[in-house]
């Protein structure tokens, strides 16, 4: 049919469309215009009758904007239909249809984007338009593939969630018969020559091999897997290298060691080529093995003679960057193995400090992270004898090159200097080296913040932050005397003692450092995009630099403590690392609510309140070290926790203060008769503030027998040796005494009113005073409960002790006259 003819033809279809929408019979005529546009796209009369049904009110919103983007090629109509699929997703079966029939005709190169959105998001949104290109795959498979996949990257994907979909198919059969099918499409495409579309196919046959594996990786042959492994190349977009790994990872687990023998024959077969784009095709796909398939290329790369062999094949090939840089990036991948990183220290070390110092681009970079993996970080620099002359065998001469690096802009220098200096940190002299260089620190949180959407730059510089400021563990008794005996025989042995700069003062130091740079306000930034292994390296980071007291309030001001409070409630998982993370977070928060007042951190008018940094920090209570670690238990959060829920409870709503009784009163009473001394006084003190409230005087003066049993507790803690759980016990017994129900449980205990009359006899002079307010409220009680109380004083040689204050405490006017008060009560009495 000539030009002419199609446009007559064109033109009489676009009429009887007109007609048959005006007739109600929408979906004909749509299909009539449909087919005239594909004949004379460009038609006056059709764009005429496109306008005139688009202005009949039956016309839905998304039929009218996907006819005006197919027919005048209108970019914003396309931008506002994938808008509203977006927004509502609602759309009528058969609109949807008509909208996907008339998107899949658009022919404008430019508009391809959205064409790919549009259908994507009517396959994603509508059953209908799924259910239609169903039909279409089981009328002619081939050709409905290739006009869907040929669109973008999300109509491709559309096909393969479309055939893992089984509520869209009648028949089972039909739908497994599709699935193979488009498998067998998705592998044909990757086999096509040229490159363009590797990720859209991979990702095509990464998702079904993830769905459906049993039934299709037995379709994968040789060939096909070396199309796989070849997309694996270093030079790849790294969508298509990361669908790859997938793809490739996923059927070598599946194929019960077909795939590994595959991989490891196609290695062997490209490096005996010996041809560059061969050696690059075997060095990227043999580092892409290493964390696929660890053991097995571990094994081939041990080979004897292996690696011998390649430095020659290097030699020759010195010309060629892209042949060093993916011998580069293989060796780097080879040292997560130990075996691995001793080979390469041994038959490569001096090829790599050749690369390091004669080459280009960021080869020399990866040549010095490479080394940096292989050398000893425990091992400090030789002296030279004065000459200027760097130890090679040492990674602190490698140290200014990381530096340099990571002032430069490019991606291949940024990796290279975050992971070499992660590596390098390890060692305490290159720590305090890069600490004390401001700009270097200043840098590395300018590097952070601008890395938010790349994750293995932002773990890496967390990681050199955390050596930066992480602290010797602490050790139990057992373990600091096992750590001496191990001291006194190495030092008979010569070894050196442990370095001064990892000792508590020298790690203050380096936080205080890292916090003057920004890095709080740097941590709050990428916040929204923190992995969970970088959240888990953060707030450890905030464990240390938490540490010293000086820091809290800074921390607390950057927005260090909402960090740590919204980092806790979003570590959902329940592994150990979890575990350990939501502790550190609870733990950092805890110490900064001892150093800042609570109000502060978390204003009334501020979201989160601060009720809800309580929970937090009550897990600490309850934690057993044992819990989330091999080691002894260590009390010091216990301790902290204590301190900063005693802080809460001091704050003027009283909120915090039910909140900590209702959820957190039978751990207190235990840890009030804790062995350790410090978190006993702690958690007296904690008492102390709480029975302020009503909440807490209800717990200990009910008159129930968990009343009387915490008073009795109080009561001991009244008595002990260490004096400032004397203080606070005497401090919350001051507060109780007034109330009948308390004094009650006080006068059942043999010795309650002795150990009250033995505060008013203790030497510290604020012990003395709460002593006082407990006898003078003994002695102010009415009826028979303070006529008991006031005989049991008499009887108790209180007047001696009273006497006693009265005349003597010299050095104290305000003891001395309220002894007096209280003494004329009793003699009044």
């Amino acid at each position: 049919m000539s030009q002419e003819d199609h446009r007559d033809r064109a033109a009489t279809l676009a009429g009887r469309a007109v007609e048959l929408v005006k007739s109600g019979r929408a979906e004909d005529g749509s299909r009539a215009l449909r087919e005239a546009a594909s004949l004379a796209p460009g038609s006056l009369e059709v764009k005429t009758a496109f306008l005139k049904i688009q202005s009949e009110e039956s016309i839905h919103t998304l039929q009218k904007l996907c006819g005006k983007f197919l027919l005048e090629h209108d970019e914003q109509a396309g931008k506002q239909a994938l808008d509203y699929l977006d927004r509502s997703g609602e759309v009528p079966g058969n609109i949807a249809k008509e909208c996907f029939e008339l998107v899949l005709n658009a022919r404008e190169p430019k508009l391809k984007a959205l064409q790919d959105g549009i259908a994507a998001g009517l396959l994603r949104e509508s059953i209908a338009a799924k259910s239609a290109l169903a039909q279409r795959l089981l009328d002619d498979i081939t050709s409905a593939f290739l006009q869907i996949y040929n669109i973008g990257d999300r109509s491709a994907s559309s096909i393969a969630e479309l055939v893992l979909t089984p509520s869209v198919w009648s028949k089972e059969s039909d739908r497994e018969k599709c699935e193979i099918g488009t498998f067998q499409l998705f592998l044909a495409k990757l086999l096509e020559v040229g490159h363009e579309s590797d990720g859209r196919a991979l990702k095509g046959i990464t998702r079904l091999l993830a769905a459906d594996a049993g039934r299709l990786y037995s379709i994968v042959d040789e060939d096909t897997f070396e199309a796989i492994l070849c997309s694996l190349d270093y030079r790849q977009l790294n969508e298509v290298k990361s669908q790859a790994t997938l793809a490739a990872a996923k059927y070598i687990e599946l194929s019960r060691g077909q795939g590994q023998e595959y991989a490891l024959r196609f290695i062997l077969r490209r490096i005996t080529m010996g041809h560059s784009e061969d050696l690059v095709l075997a060095f990227s796909a043999a580092a892409s093995a290493f964390p696929i398939m660890p053991t097995q290329a571990a094994t081939l790369f041990l080979t004897e003679g292996f690696l011998p062999s390649l430095l020659p094949l290097l030699a020759k090939k010195m010309k060629s960057p892209k042949v060093e840089q993916a011998a580069l990036n293989m060796l780097s991948a080879a040292c997560i193995d130990n075996s691995c990183r001793a080979a390469i220290k041994k038959h490569c070390t001096q090829w790599l400090q050749h690369v390091l110092n004669t080459g280009e681009d960021d080869r020399p970079g990866l040549a010095a992270v490479i080394l940096a993996k292989v050398l000893d970080p425990t091992l400090p620099a030789k002296d030279t004898g004065g000459r200027n002359e760097p130890d090679i065998n040492s990674v602190d001469h490698l140290v200014p090159l990381f530096k340099e690096l990571l002032a430069d802009p490019r991606e291949g220098n940024e990796q290279s200097s975050i992971e070499g200096l992660a590596y390098a940190s390890i060692q305490p002299a290159v720590k305090e080296a890069l600490v004390n260089d401001r700009l270097f620190l200043t840098r590395l949180k300018d590097r952070l913040k601008a890395s938010q959407t790349k994750p293995t730059i932002v773990f890496g510089a967390l990681t050199v932050i955390d050596h930066l400021t992480r602290y010797l563990p602490t050790l139990s008794a057992e373990q600091k005397k096992m750590n001496q005996l191990k001291a006194y025989a190495n030092a008979s042995k010569g070894t050196d003692k442990a370095d001064p700069l990892e000792e508590d003062a020298a790690v203050s130091n380096r936080c205080n450092a890292v916090v003057e740079a920004g890095a709080i306000a740097a941590f709050v930034a990428i916040a929204s995009n923190l992995s969970p292994a970088s959240t888990a390296i953060v707030v450890n980071i905030l464990l240390s630099l938490s540490r010293p007291p000086s820091l809290r309030g800074t921390i607390a001001q950057q927005g260090g403590a909402r960090f740590l409070l919204l980092r806790y409630t979003a570590i959902a998982g329940t592994t150990d690392t979890d575990k350990q993370a939501r502790h550190a977070a609870a733990h950092a928060l805890a110490r900064i609510l001892i150093s800042v007042e609570p109000t502060l951190v978390f204003p009334s008018s501020g979201s989160p309140p601060l009720t809800s940094a309580i929970r937090p920090i009550i897990s600490l209570l309850a934690d057993s070290q044992s819990d989330i670690s091999d080691g002894p238990r260590n009390l010091l959060p216990t301790f902290e926790a204590l301190l900063a829920l005693t802080n809460l409870a001091s704050t003027p709503s009283g909120e915090a203060t039910e909140i900590i009784i209702r959820q957190a009163l039978p751990t207190v009473e235990d840890l009030l008769l804790s062995n350790n001394t410090l978190v006993q006084r702690a958690a007296t003190e904690l008492v102390c503030n709480l029975v302020a409230s009503s909440s807490g005087i209800e717990v200990f003066a009910d008159e129930s027998p968990a009343a009387d049993r915490r008073l009795h507790i109080l009561l001991a803690l009244a008595d002990v040796e260490d004096a400032a759980t004397r203080k606070a016990a005497g401090g919350a017994l001051a507060t109780l005494t007034g109330f009948e129900g308390a004094l009650k449980g006080i006068l059942k205990r043999e010795r309650g009113v002795e150990i009250l009359l033995g505060l008013c006899a203790d030497e510290d002079d604020e012990i003395v005073h709460r002593g006082l307010y407990c006898i003078g409220n003994l002695l102010g009680m009415e009826g028979s409960v303070g006529k008991e109380a006031r005989k049991r004083v008499k009887d108790g040689d209180g007047g001696r002790v009273l006497r006693d204050i009265a005349e003597g405490r010299e050095g104290n006017k305000v003891i001395r006259d309220l002894g007096r008060e209280v003494l004329k009560d009793l003699e009044g009495s």
